[in-house]
């Protein structure tokens, strides 16, 4: 452990900004406008695999996007619990044999592309399908919140909840969320967005206290843009407050969540901003050695136990 002072900071660290008063109204609003349920396209895809069917999923998101999400449902008479999985900054959903792992346990998956990433899901019907992801973070910034590019991810989160949901095979009263880095930020969205969500996990999410980032001067690949955003467009900061956003306070579920302590790019601290502000039950694993890389060694064991209540051992070396 570097930094021991550091980790007692994290523990009561709430980030740099306070809850904008409005938060509430103004996600309250935007979930309003989606509220209801849009039109979509479920398509059997045959993998002649005898246990379980896979589909692929789209359906228009916020402002004309168009969302993809692979789904695999275990063959069941009774409706089955399901488990979103949402992935990492510039990346794409999970392939299909990641999703069979929970299937085994009863559980169905849902792995959505982010528009504007890597996968199937387009930023707008002019976006170009594939990665657009330069800008993502700060755009908005100048026109305003409903212009942010997050804004309209998030909604397409809380679509995807509500489209699975109302599936005959599926149990709406048991949804879970895993991601990490950026899905882990946005298996934590879910949950604010959409209370269907009872059990997020999230390995060290991104998307948090972006004040702290910029004084801690990362100027990494996540958040290059940031720093070149006020180093050419607003050196003065004046439009800071436009792109700072907090909805840890709206998770209303059972939160699981794993840190590395070495980790330079989701820095421990800006997570702990999003966990300290969560007012429901909650438990973080700390992982000192480790950093912002593939958690191989038990974690994947420990966030299936919490996703599917399963009960694998840990066996240590002796």
């Amino acid at each position: 452990m570097k930094n021991p002072a550091l980790l007692e900071e994290m523990k009561i660290y709430l980030g740099r900004d306070e809850v904008p008063e409005d938060v509430d109204a103004f996600w309250d609003e935007e979930v309003k406008k989606v509220s209801t349920l849009p039109a979509y396209q479920l398509e059997e895809i045959n993998f002649h695999i005898s246990q379980v069917k896979c589909y692929e999923l789209t359906f228009e998101g916020s402002k004309q996007g168009k969302v993809y999400a692979r789904v695999v449902l275990p063959k069941s008479e009774e409706k089955v619990p399901l488990i979103f999985h949402f992935h990492g900054y510039m990346g794409r959903g999970w392939d299909w044999a990641d999703m069979l792992a929970f299937t085994v346990a009863g559980y169905g998956v849902v792995s959505m592309d982010v528009r504007g990433q890597s996968g199937y899901s387009q930023d707008g019907l002019r976006s170009p399908l594939g990665n657009t992801v330069k800008g993502h973070i700060i755009r908005g910034a100048v026109e305003g919140r409903d212009h942010l590019f997050y804004k309209d991810v998030y909604l397409d989160i809380y679509q995807l909840v509500e489209i699975i949901a109302s599936l005959p095979q599926v149990d709406e009263k048991r949804l879970s969320s895993y991601g990490a880095s950026q899905g882990g930020a946005l298996a934590l969205v879910a949950a604010a967005l959409n209370p269907r969500i009872q059990k997020p996990v999230a390995i060290y999410p991104f998307l948090s206290d972006f004040r702290r980032v910029l004084e801690i001067g990362n100027t990494s690949e996540a958040y290059d843009e940031l720093f070149r955003y006020f180093k050419f467009y607003d050196p003065f900061h004046e439009t800071e407050e436009e792109i700072m956003a907090i909805l840890a306070h709206r998770i209303k579920g059972e939160v699981k969540m794993i840190t590395g302590l070495d980790d330079d790019v989701c820095y421990p601290i800006t997570q702990f901003a999003i966990y300290n502000r969560l007012t429901c039950d909650k438990a973080y694993r700390i992982m000192p050695e480790y950093a912002h890389e593939a958690m191989n060694v038990f974690v994947n064991d420990q966030v299936y136990n919490w996703l599917c209540g399963s009960e694998i051992p840990f066996k240590y070396l002796k």
